[in-house]
This record gives structure tokens, sequence and C-alpha cells, in this order.
């Protein structure tokens, strides 16, 4: 009973969120004009209204909502691989390939919408050679993909670095990159970002049974069936590409992955029949209020949506990092 009612709220907090973001910001609407263009065809309610509601707002709130939901999943994966609740999706290198991608489309003077392009590309890359090194003895070694992720991440974080340094004052958009940013949402994003999300999430639940094993121990799953080390080199991979895909549409937002699946087990168990879709609509609401709050604290002024979920996750992280309780299989 008490897990249904928090489902009932997490659903009623998102349509609060969702209709006072809709309302609010540096043009205010009211309630009447959020019905009329919706339901109404918009005919008593003027162009501009319509277009920050429906061309601005409503696309920014959906993107919210998609890269929450993606980030989320994927931490909750890579928690159970890791087999460690402090584990996130970042620690694999994906959000410094994802920031060379977008200083390399800036060299390159390419449009805009290519910054996503560039940044995918290049994690996907990156990816595929994070797994051969550390597949390198045919046999997925969690330790030595770490060592693999960070040494790449140095390496690409080194480059942009330099990069954002020649280029000067000119290198804002890769700033904002690097501190996430949900501005530059549109409708043909959101329309790329459905398909990963839909077909990340349809795997890992088609996996999920697979996971719980795995989170008794590689030997106890092994006995059971499981091909351990194809399983994770199929979830991480999934995983990269999945957070490639968030980072290059939105930039660089940390802790979600960590944050959210941490705290849906404490509330409703490890299963991941339950943890993966809970998890998966929890990480949408965490960082639609995050991107409420970044939109709104300092109006007409946005601070950077890493900015809100680093304030949050830093401390979380801190909690997970000391408290003798936060395992996996509580």
């Amino acid at each position: 009973m008490r897990k249904r009612i928090l489902l009932f709220l997490i659903f009623f907090i998102i349509v609060f969120l969702v209709i006072f973001s809709l309302m609010n910001g540096a043009v205010k609407t009211s309630l009447k004009d959020i019905t009329d263009v919706f339901f109404n065809g918009s005919a008593n309610t003027p162009d501009y209204i319509r277009t920050i509601i429906m061309d601005i707002r409503l696309p920014r709130i959906i993107m919210a909502l998609l890269v929450g939901m993606m980030l989320a999943s994927t931490g909750t994966v890579v928690q159970t691989v890791y087999q460690n609740p402090l584990a996130d999706p970042y620690i694999i290198g994906i959000s410094a390939s994802a920031t060379f991608g977008a200083v390399l489309a800036f060299i390159l003077k390419v449009p805009d919408l290519m910054y996503g392009v560039f940044a995918f590309v290049s994690c996907v890359i990156t990816s595929f050679l994070i797994f051969r090194l550390s597949n390198a003895g045919k046999k997925l070694n969690t330790a030595t993909l770490l060592i693999v992720g960070i040494a790449v991440s140095s390496f690409l974080g080194a480059f942009t670095s330099f990069a954002m340094y020649m280029i000067g004052e000119d290198s804002f958009k890769i700033i904002m990159w690097t501190m996430g940013y949900l501005g530059g949402a549109t409708w043909s994003k959101i329309l790329f970002m459905i398909i990963p999300m839909v077909f990340s999430i349809t795997v890992f639940l088609y996996f999920r049974n697979d996971l719980d094993l795995l989170m008794s121990g590689e030997e106890e799953a092994h006995s059971m069936g499981v091909n351990v080390s194809r399983l994770k080199k199929s979830m991480l991979v999934i995983t990269a590409l999945v957070v490639a895909f968030s980072v290059a549409f939105s930039g660089m937002i940390g802790f979600v992955g960590l944050i959210v699946p941490h705290t849906v087990r404490l509330l409703f168990g490890c299963s991941n029949k339950k943890l993966i879709p809970l998890s998966t609509i929890t990480g949408g609401l965490f960082l639609l209020a995050c991107d409420t709050i970044s939109r709104l604290v300092l109006a007409p002024m946005e601070i950077p949506i890493g900015i809100i979920t680093s304030f949050f996750g830093a401390p979380f992280f801190l909690y997970l990092a000391f408290n003798k309780k936060g395992g996996m299989n509580r």
C-alpha cells in the first residue's frame, strides 16, 4: 500500500511540475492559456503565447523527462553490473567523449544541430574503443574497464581543455555544454531521444532476471546459466550508447544515475523488475524538478542544470561513501 501511494505521489508531482513549468518563466502564462492551446485550438491565444508553450517550454519539459529517465535507468544497470551503489554511467568515459565531439564540432564550425551528432558519434567510437581495450584478454574485467575509461577520459579531457583555451572567448557554447543545458530542446531532438530510450528500457527489462542473479554474485549467476561476461558487456555497451545520446543533446548532467537508483532501491527494494521502471520514472521527475529550479530561481537568468544536480548529488555521494549500510542488497 505504501509503495502504491509513493508511486501515485510521483505521478502527481510530475503532472504538477509540468503545469507549473508551462506557466512560469520570463513570460508568465495562465492555466487558461495552457488549456486554450491544448484543447481549444488556441484560437483566442496570442501567437507568442502559443510559441512559448508549444515550441519552447513543452519541448524542454519533455527533454528533461527523457534525459532524466535515460540517465536513471542506465545508472540502475551500471550499479548492478559493478555491484556498487557508488557507480555512475559517467565513470566509463562517456561525458568526456561527448564534450570532445562538441569541441570538434565547434572547431569545424558546423551548424548547432550538428553538435549533438558529433558528440554522439564521438561517444560511440570511444565506447567501442574502451570495451575493446578492456576486453583484450577475451574476458571483460571491471577493474580494467574502469582504468581504461579513466585513461581515455583524461586524454580527451586534456584535449578539450586545450581546445577551449585556444578558442578563447568564443568557447562559451562548449562551457555551457560541460555544465548541462536543456534550453536547446526541439521536437526533432525529442524524436531522436525517444528511440534509444525505448530500446534501452526494453532490453534492460528483458534481462531483468539475469541482472537480479548477477546481484547474488558472478559465481552464483554463472551456476544459474547466465553468461556473466556477455551480460556485462551487453549492458555496458547499451548504457554507453544511451548516456552518449543524452549527453549529446543536453550536455554533461551528473549524479542523476547515482541519486535516483539508490533512492528508489531504498524505497522499493532491489528487484530489477520494479527497480528499472520505477527508477526511470523517478529520474524524469528528478531532472524536471532540477530544470525547473535552474530556470526560475534566478529568473530571467538561468543556472546550468548540471550545477543544480551537483548541488544535490555531491552531498548524496558523500553520504553513500561514508554510510556502511549503502549496499546493493538491502
